[in-house]
């Protein structure tokens, strides 16, 4: 068959036209931005939130042949700490590693992902996921346009200036920074003024003495150097009521666009994570004991009595509060009290 010379170019144009559209096309990297508020480290080295993050790109990456990049984006680099979970809603951000409760104003039913005295061991938190409150939490955010890829669990404490705070008795006059709505409650009724901010700034609000005691992670009190100010913690490694649920989550919107095998490939790379995080933790609840000690401060464990105190003050204020918030909320807690 002879062809016109119009034939043959547009011939030619159609068969490089099919090469863009085909298989090179096709693996060209896609990319992900990890965005989280913590100290920036490596792979081996550093806070374990930021080397999670940095874990799940390089494993995911070498999962999907390069076909599916991830950047990380520590210390609040890419935007502001507490506008990370809306930007994840609405398709404006990837992936964010941050601590549920940030969200509480917005969703209410986050704020249970940090419930004093809720959550009293790692062992417990690791079972919500499959049980019927970790389902139900799931499903809410899932509405709400966002994806938990790994769960991850946090023991914390109290770090102080002046005096310790052990009891509800220790809480009077001191103002504290507690973490969520609902632990600012139980701090609340034990006579403390609560101080509302994100870790990252408890440094400086210690340092003016514009707060004279922050509860947060044991990682984030290694991380952020308190050692340097504080002169007592209350400990993490034993007994605390103070557990966060601080997970590496998506935006749906985004992983509804990556094809099916790069959806499997991250929840399986950030399931297999949940591990590491666990481990990571505990180690960090050993080590912020020994940092603080080694800086001359006083370290103090919670026995079970004292857990129970906090316990009651808790029950009556902040879960019976969160179970007054919506139908939604009353159920997540009533399932949640069926692991204690």
């Amino acid at each position: 068959m002879n062809l016109s010379r119009r034939q043959l170019i547009h011939a030619a144009g159609g068969t490089a036209l099919a090469g863009l559209m085909g298989p090179a096309f096709a693996q060209t990297p896609g990319a992900l931005k990890i965005s989280h508020q913590f100290p920036s480290g490596s792979l081996t080295e550093g806070d374990f939130r930021d080397r999670l993050c940095r874990k799940f790109a390089a494993e995911v990456e070498k999962r999907t042949n390069g076909a599916l990049k991830a950047s990380v984006y520590p210390g609040s680099s890419l935007m502001k700490t507490n506008a990370q979970f809306s930007s994840m809603r609405k398709g404006a951000l990837d992936m964010s590693l941050v601590p549920l409760s940030y969200a509480g104003g917005e969703v209410p039913e986050t704020n249970i992902g940090l419930m004093p005295a809720l959550v009293p061991s790692y062992e417990q938190g690791a079972a919500w996921k499959t049980a019927e409150v970790g389902k139900q939490l799931a499903k809410v955010l899932d509405d709400k346009g966002v994806i938990i890829v790994s769960w991850v669990w946090q023991a914390g404490g109290v770090a102080s200036r002046a005096r310790p705070l052990v009891t509800p008795d220790d809480a009077k006059g001191l103002k504290v920074r507690g973490g969520s709505r609902e632990m600012d409650m139980m701090l609340k009724t034990a006579g403390a003024s609560v101080i509302t901010l994100p870790s990252n700034e408890i440094y400086a609000a210690m340092q003016t003495g514009a707060m004279d005691a922050a509860m947060t992670s044991s990682t984030s009190f290694i991380s952020f150097k308190l050692e340097e100010i504080a002169k007592h913690l209350t400990s993490g490694r034993v007994k605390t009521y103070w557990f966060m649920l601080e997970p590496l989550m998506i935006s749906k919107e985004v992983f509804s666009k990556l094809p099916k095998a790069q959806q499997d490939v991250v929840l399986a790379v950030g399931a297999e994570l949940e591990v590491f995080a666990r481990d990571a933790a505990k180690a960090d609840d050993k080590t912020a004991a020994e940092i603080y000690a080694k800086a001359g401060a006083k370290v103090y464990d919670l026995d079970d009595p004292t857990l129970k105190k906090w316990q009651v003050i808790a029950r009556d204020t902040a879960w019976k509060d969160f179970a007054e918030k919506n139908e939604s909320c009353a159920s997540l807690i009533s399932a949640a009290q069926k692991l204690l």
